[in-house]
């Protein structure tokens, strides 16, 4: 199911995911991650819930879309459990170096991950994975300001 879902499928999954967490149901080792990811994100847990199925957040109001920044963090840490693409382990390793957190690498990794995709909606070709790698190799060879990557 997860592997192209509908925005409906997508934002039901976090929903049930979080919902089992507080139940205290099973999870499965998707629901388990996904789990990880909503901890880390608390201002978005009043949004899990079925009153925001068909909620919008337009980006041109300056409004982030928490499902799909969830979404971002979801695939991220897919790509980092298998090394998909290859090499996207050790540029996150040096993302975290650099910033010396986490949360603020998955961040920046999901800035590449955005990119790739644009680039990919805006030539009408498949995602390329290559100029992903590029972008997080420049965010790591970018000089630091002391700043983190925007939450």
């Amino acid at each position: 199911m997860l592997f192209n879902p509908s925005r409906d499928q997508a934002r039901r999954f976090f929903i049930e995911s979080w919902r089992k967490h507080h139940a205290q149901v099973p999870l499965t080792d998707l629901e388990k991650i996904t789990v990880g990811v909503l901890l880390r994100h608390p201002e978005y847990h009043p949004y899990l819930h079925p009153d925001y199925l068909d909620r919008d957040w337009p980006p041109e109001l300056g409004q982030t879309n928490p499902f799909l920044h969830l979404s971002m963090h979801l695939a991220i840490e897919e790509q980092l459990s298998i090394d998909q693409p290859p090499g996207v382990r050790d540029l996150y390793s040096g993302l975290c170096r650099k910033f010396g957190d986490e949360h603020a690498a998955l961040h920046a990794m999901s800035e590449g991950l955005a990119e790739m995709i644009w680039q990919a909606q805006r030539h009408g070709t498949p995602p390329d994975p290559n100029h992903y790698l590029d972008v997080l190799r420049a965010l790591l060879n970018r000089p630091t300001s002391g700043e983190q990557p925007p939450r």
